[in-house]
């Protein structure tokens, strides 16, 4: 039974590398933009509720898109995975240049390890929020030590519950700091 679990596992995790190199390879690039900047504006988007974004295609004709707030915490997800699996395939890079010494390149494979241990980790206290306290989706971003937490729901947003998160949180993470829990609220 282990053995066709993993299986499943492996090939989820393939089908996701697929999927966002497809994306990453059909998408422009963003040059200039750390992974802080791709976050803010992310919130910004799911804040608003309702977005509308504009881009112009290959043949000249304006394309509009609009996101609703169902779509932002996904939006936002995928825009920190791109940027992750981006600063991945840059260590990946230096890994595989012949140029650099070992202890720059072990720094390298060390920086990819923790980009994919905060990303598990920030899905797992998402899934947590969102089975053991009952809340209809969760948003965990975590950037070095800090970790932000927005949550959706019809339940009360009281101060009680945004302790009771903290310490979720505090319980699964416990040296990164805690910077904020917000509520918003679900059609």
């Amino acid at each position: 039974m282990l053995l066709k679990k993993q299986t499943v596992w492996l090939l989820t995790m393939l089908s996701l590398v697929i999927v966002l190199s497809v994306y990453y390879v059909t998408s422009d690039p963003q040059s200039g933009k750390d992974l802080a900047s791709i976050s803010e504006e992310a919130k910004e988007k799911a804040d608003a509720g309702k977005e509308t974004a504009t881009s112009q295609s290959e043949d000249g004709k304006t394309i509009v898109t609009e996101t609703t707030n169902d779509e932002a915490f996904e939006t936002i997800r995928l825009e920190l995975t791109d940027q992750r699996n981006q600063m991945k395939e840059e260590y990946e890079t230096m890994i595989g240049s012949s140029d650099l010494p070992a202890e720059k390149k072990s720094e390298a494979a060390d920086k990819i390890e923790a980009i994919n241990e905060l990303g598990r980790t920030e899905a797992m206290l998402e899934t947590l929020l969102k089975t053991t306290m009952g809340y209809e989706d969760a948003l965990v971003r975590a950037d070095g030590a800090n970790v932000r937490v927005t949550v959706k729901s019809k339940k009360e947003h009281s101060p009680q519950a945004a302790n009771q998160i903290i310490q979720l949180v505090r319980n699964e993470v416990g040296s990164m700091k805690i910077t904020a829990v917000e509520f918003q609220p679900s059609k």
